[in-house]
């Protein structure tokens, strides 16, 4: 119960360096012929028109139908639309790395396109603060990707609370932004990303009704949200056991998430396109082969929730020099708690 209460307090504080770049020197050293890995993949951008064609093609056949057919927008946007979101997110996510064409501009433009289901204007402030979390990953300071100390203190670990907070993750997650360094999130592509989404959502609602609206409202909710995919969020870094800080996820899912779970091999080595992600993984098993890992979002999500062990708070943040000798945890028997950060052959 002790370190229950102290997990709802504050983010686990590590004193070891971020795992990755110690990981990838190691993978390059050992297999040099990953770098063959380390390419752009154009094709990305077919996929991402494809999929917004779709998205506006079920928006259209729903505002046809009109509004007594929600039942079924709800139900296309769950099987379907969050399914096709997320790819998209994905897309947006290797647009930001630059994994799509040589030009950032050009990476920068199809990550505009591929947002525009989304709604919402957010694949270029997504651009700024992602990088920063690769860089500073668990500095609270500089990491968007740790909630808002408020935010966990409201959420806590009620289960309903962290549903309705998994739910409306897309809204939380623009308030933290603000609270890091350095971060300039409005500029000229910004503005292109944001223009770009007021004309398209004035495009549905003209030619599709609000009926077709409200599909993509759905979609999105669901693809970002309380749903398998959902699940993504949790899975990448979250975890009631300290002695790893970032996880992959090896299921049926990634298929039609783009090798999105594969979040170990994108961080120890971010140059290399979703669809080389796996190939990583067979060539380096002995770095992989020990981690643990998740192979289920859908219980993921239910553990989430309904597990007390987990809260916002369940996260490693780095410690900084001057709030070390504070920052030390116990743990249930009274022992200072200093837990590698190494891998354990143990398995969600």
């Amino acid at each position: 119960m002790h370190n229950l209460k102290v997990m709802e307090a504050a983010f686990y504080q590590s004193e070891c360096a971020q795992p990755h770049p110690g990981r990838a020197r190691a993978i390059i050293k050992a297999h040099p012929e990953v770098r063959q890995l380390m390419v752009r993949n154009p094709w990305t951008a077919l996929i991402a028109v494809s999929i917004v064609v779709l998205q506006t093609a079920i928006a259209c056949g729903m505002g046809t139908l009109g509004f007594s057919y929600w039942w079924l927008s709800l139900l296309l946007a769950f099987c379907i639309g969050a399914f096709a979101n997320h790819a998209n997110y994905v897309i947006i996510h290797d647009a930001t790395h630059n994994l799509i064409f040589r030009s950032p501009s050009w990476n920068k433009m199809v990550a505009v396109i591929a947002d525009l289901p989304n709604l919402t204007p957010g694949a270029m402030g997504f651009r700024v603060y992602h990088l920063k979390h690769h860089s500073h990953q668990g500095d609270y300071e500089w990491d968007a990707d740790l909630a808002n100390h408020w935010e966990a203190r409201l959420v806590g670990n009620k289960w309903y609370r962290k549903a309705i907070w998994l739910m409306l993750f897309p809204f939380f997650q623009v308030t933290r932004p603000p609270r890091l360094k350095a971060v300039k999130m409005w500029d000229r592509w910004f503005s292109i990303n944001l223009a770009c989404a007021i004309v398209y959502d004035i495009a549905i609602v003209y030619f599709f009704g609000w009926a077709g609206f409200l599909y993509l409202v759905f979609a999105f909710l669901f693809s970002i949200g309380l749903h398998p995919v959902g699940a993504r969020w949790i899975q990448e870094h979250y975890t009631y056991d300290f002695d790893q800080e970032t996880f992959s996820y090896y299921g049926p899912i990634n298929r039609l998430a783009l090798n999105m779970g594969y979040h170990n091999e994108h961080h120890d080595l971010s140059s290399i396109p979703w669809n080389n992600l796996p190939k990583l993984r067979a060539i380096a098993p002995e770095f992989y082969g020990n981690l643990k890992y998740h192979s289920s979002w859908s219980r993921l999500v239910l553990q989430f929730i309904f597990d007390k062990r987990y809260s916002l708070y369940s996260r490693v943040e780095r410690m900084k020099q001057n709030d070390r000798p504070q920052a030390t945890r116990e743990t249930a028997n009274g022992e200072i708690d200093n837990l590698d950060l190494s891998a354990r052959p143990i398995r969600f």
